[in-house]
């Protein structure tokens, strides 16, 4: 089988994460042919991989959402049929365009961005929308977010999108517009994972964004709405990592029937023989995690620093890549001006080889899926002390038919004082820790193998089809 698997901002450009997970899943099935279609920022990450692609992949194509249109040229007065403008209507207000009438112009008839975005058409069309729904709205700021919005995604559905069997995306959004349009070039099936919930993420993101023109933020929002309904709406499945996820897609319009939970797995044995810390010296806390906003190091970092004045026997061992390298200054120079000692920042870490040294793990996130840092440490027994976003707090305390116990303490996002006295429980007593990080050992081994994830996506691939046939 030829599996196109398509992704937005992660593999295999960064590590951690989401792209560790499509690292490993591609190479767990050797008997499938893989193309990876990336979606990148912008062309300076052009080839610059983070990962040696597996001997399955055989082919990768690259896509970037800035860097410019491809063609600025235009035929004069293009005029477009009614239905064409109906769609354009719809696309311009963030509504419910006919998507099909949206591909066969930039895929058979070779209508360009600049062409739609320069016509008279559609300057009437935005004109309309102006009046009807935005007449307190300077058109400028209007034309130029509709021109922001429109572009970069107008320029993705002209993509040369590789032959596939099955076009599987990794999030709704860009992704999940190139699974639905593969799957109508090629008359195949496609279907969408969610690690976390793609247009909630975005929409927190808008929400705090100070380059979103105020009026124009809530069309920032109901346009990612859009796309993830486009993408929900012609999946033959669609899976997520935890029940809570799922519920969140179905009330945003996804059909219940498609919906299916595969949970992360991780390689359970290469963490279980990890040897538990003497107890020696500092207690030593991990942070492995991306630096990045999503992550709210600086949280962790505030809490840490609380904490140490009633608490001065830890260290904090913050381990992962920089993600954001303006963010990650900031952090270090947060760092500086609490005067906190013993904070490292170890970097890109082998997690196996570095392990044995810590005590417990924390996260900080205010958004997350079903993360895998978590679920590594539980596999080497190390309990966690979370924030409760994503599936934290189930992986934390179990639900349905895991009654092992408590594994780690969870306490709300962005809350350092929370956070610091968690994080001192864990310190002050070992043999609590000792005790939770064998019910973490036993929930990870019990419910999130990656072997028993593999044979789900696989069997996930036949029902595909099966239904596809019917």
């Amino acid at each position: 089988m030829r599996i196109c698997v398509i992704l937005e901002g992660c593999y295999p450009y960064v590590t951690g994460g989401v792209s560790s997970w499509m690292h490993q899943y591609i190479k767990a099935m050797p008997e499938h042919e893989f193309v990876v279609l990336a979606i990148g920022a912008e062309p300076s990450v052009k080839g610059k991989f983070k990962y040696e692609l597996p001997k399955n992949v055989t082919e990768i194509r690259e896509i970037f959402l800035t860097g410019g249109e491809t063609d600025r040229s235009a035929r004069p007065f293009i005029k477009f049929t009614e239905e064409e403008q109906g769609a354009l209507y719809e696309l311009i207000r963030c509504g419910s365009p006919d998507w099909e009438t949206i591909f066969e112009m930039m895929q058979h008839k070779g209508v360009t961005p600049h062409e739609i975005l320069t016509s008279r058409q559609f300057q009437r069309l935005l004109t309309d929308v102006s009046k009807q729904f935005f007449r307190y709205t300077a058109f400028s700021d209007l034309f130029h977010t509709i021109r922001s919005m429109l572009m970069p995604l107008l320029e993705l559905l002209r993509t040369d999108i590789p032959k596939a069997d099955i076009y599987h995306s990794i999030a709704t959004g860009y992704a999940g517009m190139l699974a639905r349009l593969g799957g109508y070039v090629y008359s195949v099936p496609y279907m969408i994972t969610e690690h976390g919930i793609y247009t909630r993420e975005r929409e927190e993101e808008i929400l705090r964004a100070k380059w979103v023109v105020p009026d124009c933020r809530d069309l920032w929002i109901r346009f990612f709405y859009m796309l993830s309904e486009a993408a929900y709406n012609r999946a033959e499945m669609v899976t997520s990592l935890f029940e809570r996820a799922m519920k969140t897609q179905i009330e945003m319009g996804c059909q219940a029937k498609k919906c299916r939970v595969v949970a992360n797995g991780i390689h359970y044995d290469m963490f279980a023989a990890i040897p538990q810390r003497k107890a020696e010296g500092k207690v030593n806390i991990a942070a492995i995690l991306r630096i990045a906003p999503i992550k709210d190091v600086k949280t962790m970092l505030y809490a840490f620093a609380e904490m140490k004045k009633r608490y001065p026997d830890a260290a904090l061992y913050i381990a992962g890549p920089e993600d954001d390298p303006d963010y990650a200054g900031e952090c270090y120079d947060l760092v500086t001006r609490l005067q906190v000692p013993d904070v490292f920042f170890m970097g890109t870490i082998r997690v196996t080889e570095h392990m044995h040294q810590f005590d417990f793990t924390v996260l900080s996130s205010i958004s997350e899926g079903q993360p895998l840092s978590v679920l590594e440490s539980f596999a080497a027994g190390r309990p966690c002390v979370t924030t409760d976003v994503g599936c934290c707090k189930q992986l934390l305390y179990g639900s349905g038919e895991d009654n092992e116990g408590a594994a780690g303490i969870c306490v709300p996002p962005m809350q350092p004082h929370a956070l610091s006295v968690a994080m001192e429980e864990m310190c002050r007593n070992r043999e609590q820790r000792i005790i939770m990080g064998n019910v973490g050992k036993r929930r990870a081994g019990r419910f999130f193998q990656h072997r028993d994830m593999i044979r789900r996506y696989q069997e996930a691939y036949d029902e595909v089809f099966r239904r596809w046939r019917e």
